[in-house]
């Protein structure tokens, strides 16, 4: 079989990591060491992602078997070449120091042994060790990011009209030049000629061009302050758009923002039967170690922002008779659940948010999004900058991940949050610091 280029060697942990990284590197050869195989089915058996991914790999190598020798190679669907490599240490001078008992070291072994015979490859690996030894070796290597794009989305564009142009848009609704936009992306029209004259818009791809905002009031006390939280609000009052995902760094009110819609959608307009809150449980810093008290008590001091911020809204909200954010916890209306055991349940006709989604993996953002039924809306929140998770990064975690994704269907809406208006010190910090 003709070889293909570039050649990457896969490690075992970028295989548990993404089942479908094999696909990853289109118009290439994709070379797995046989010991990995055997690595991977030491996982099989764990009941966890790491488990869970170690048999979706096993299953989708069990297909490319179908397709031919895996040893000689098979042809990927992206043009890429899929090749089971067989080591022959005895053939090859490799360093004493390096023990061959070792996964690793074999799998740098591999990478060694084509180096050697003079081909160009690159060991593809998330073992920060690995990637040393292997530059000791004179072996190129690179960390797993997951599916590379070339700008990440930010689901606002800004654009430059002239006066005649922006009263075109305000008459008919028409922009005159080729733009194209994606499902629910937000549109920033500004004048060239004045500075204070803006308009928003946001392409409907159900009727094929853009629309003025059909939201232009705060909610539950809470008003836009820049426009990307206007189109945050957008998308989020919106029940066409069944999940939407708010990215931002610290103090762009992302939470709020989704709490605030929570509130509204549930209590004012009755759409949905209750908001679920939930975040992945990982602790910045060392751990404090075991809780005390049921799953409730447990769960308080991770839930603390959430209810930070429900308080901010029920106090803020200017309406008598509302109930406190403890009454409506109490009631049912509000449930603060971990996202340990959402496996297998159907979440029908509820507002449910993910707060600090960016500590997801692909895998387990796909269980929770799954999980959505009927007439539910799914809001995922998060910062790519601050991960907790330490096997996940700006670039692979699943809130990014689902973003990219996501971005081309009409059913998600996306905005990325740049100011921060928490306060000035705040903002500062998250800028510098």
């Amino acid at each position: 079989m003709e070889q293909l280029f570039p050649r990457y060697v896969l490690d075992t942990n970028v295989l548990l990591y993404d089942p479908d990284s094999i696909h990853a590197f289109p118009n290439s050869q994709i070379i797995i060491p046989l010991h990995v195989i055997e690595e991977i089915d030491r996982f099989k058996s764990v009941m966890s992602a790491t488990g869970s991914n170690a048999r979706n790999i096993s299953q989708v190598l069990d297909q490319c078997r179908k397709m031919g020798n895996l040893s000689k190679g098979i042809h990927l669907s992206n043009d890429s070449e899929l090749v089971i490599s067989i080591s022959t240490p005895d053939d090859i001078d490799f360093p004493e120091e390096l023990d061959l008992d070792r996964a690793s070291n074999r799998t740098l072994l591999v990478a060694w042994e084509l180096l050697h015979q003079q081909q160009e490859v690159t060991l593809v690996t998330l073992d920060t060790n690995v990637r040393v030894k292997a530059n000791v070796l004179g072996i190129p290597t690179i960390n797993y990011d997951g599916r590379q794009h070339d700008e990440p989305y930010q689901g606002l564009t800004r654009l430059e009209l002239s006066e005649t142009e922006l009263d075109q848009f305000r008459d008919r609704h028409i922009l005159s030049g080729d733009q194209e936009f994606l499902p629910n992306e937000g549109i920033l029209m500004l004048n060239k000629d004045r500075q204070d004259d803006e308009e928003m818009a946001i392409f409907d791809s159900k009727i094929g061009y853009l629309r003025p905002f059909h939201h232009d009031e705060g909610v539950w006390g809470i008003l836009p302050r820049n426009p990307e939280q206007h189109l945050a609000l957008e998308l989020l009052l919106d029940p066409e758009i069944p999940i939407v995902t708010l990215n931002g760094k610290a103090g762009t009110g992302k939470t709020l923002l989704a709490l605030a819609v929570g509130l509204h959608m549930m209590l004012m307009e009755n759409r949905y039967t209750r908001m679920i809150v939930s975040r992945p449980i990982f602790p910045m810093g060392r751990d404090i170690g075991y809780l005390p008290g049921d799953l409730n008590e447990k769960l308080d001091p991770w839930m603390q922002p959430i209810f930070d911020n429900l308080e901010l809204l029920v106090s803020n909200s200017g309406r008598k008779g509302t109930k406190g954010y403890q009454e409506l916890i109490d009631q049912g209306f509000i449930t603060v659940e971990p996202l340990t055991y959402i496996r297998g349940r159907s979440i029908p006709r509820q507002y449910m948010i993910v707060d600090e989604a960016q500590n997801l993996t692909p895998h387990e953002m796909k269980t929770i999004v799954t999980r959505a039924g009927e007439d539910t809306k799914m809001v995922l929140t998060g910062d790519p900058h601050q991960i907790d998770n330490p096997y996940v990064n700006e670039g692979s975690n699943g809130l990014n991940t689902l973003v990219e994704r996501f971005k081309k269907y009409s059913l998600a809406g996306h905005v990325t949050l740049v100011h921060g208006e928490r306060s000035p010190l705040a903002d500062l910090a998250a800028n510098v610091l």
